[in-house]
């Protein structure tokens, strides 16, 4: 992600795969008063091209009145026409494409599950951060993977580009994974599915990373 979203550990949430726009507006609200967050990246399944902007323009307000950025999975297109921050992609080679529409400015962050090489590919080609992912099984990302947070730790010694950590994350891996010098958790399940609530997870969640940050 760019400098200005940089720094310390934060947390980068993602949203269910399918919602009723108007009512999980209220819902993110609520979720948001727990505690920091980032950046919210929509991710829909099973909606086409006009739910996915309904959807968005939904939650950009939300957003934009607390200064999280807002992107969009996969469609750098519908991110340009609802006034998006950015898009997140699913391969460095998507780079171009995205920049095209969404121009220098935007934040544009790419997926590397847990190669190196495509990570590097994502940096080379302009990527304002990778994600690495997942830390542990995870619902929204089923068939991804588990890898070691190692690849974390290697990023963040050999690279200055930001990296986001996804896949299984909660409160009971968090501290662990910002340990390693991510610059960003991206939680889904672990948010939106916790058993006290949205907005009691983000307020964990916050305090498993500033306990990492105290020491």
């Amino acid at each position: 992600m760019n400098s200005d979203l940089a720094g310390r550990c934060r947390l980068y949430l993602i949203t269910p795969p399918k919602f009723e726009p108007e009512a999980f507006a209220e819902t993110l609200d609520d979720a948001l008063g727990g505690g920091d967050v980032a950046c919210l990246q929509l991710r829909m399944t099973e909606t086409d091209g006009d739910g996915l902007a309904a959807a968005a323009r939904a939650l950009i307000p939300v957003c934009h009145e607390r200064d999280i950025a807002f992107l969009i999975d996969g469609r750098a297109d519908i991110a340009r026409h609802v006034g998006a921050d950015g898009a997140h992609l699913a391969k460095p080679g998507d780079m171009e494409k995205a920049r095209r529409f969404l121009g220098a400015d935007a934040i544009v962050g790419v997926s590397a599950g847990g190669s190196r090489h495509a990570a590097m590919l994502a940096a080379e080609a302009g990527a304002d951060y990778v994600s690495f992912g997942a830390f542990a099984p995870s619902a929204t990302l089923p068939e991804a993977e588990v890898i070691s947070s190692d690849l974390l730790t290697w990023w963040n010694e050999t690279m200055v580009l930001p990296c986001v950590a996804v896949g299984g994350i909660n409160a009971g891996n968090a501290a662990a994974l910002a340990a390693t010098g991510a610059e960003f958790l991206a939680v889904c399940h672990g948010v939106w599915s916790a058993p006290d609530g949205a907005r009691a997870a983000v307020a964990a969640l916050n305090a498993e990373i500033e306990s990492v940050a105290a020491t």
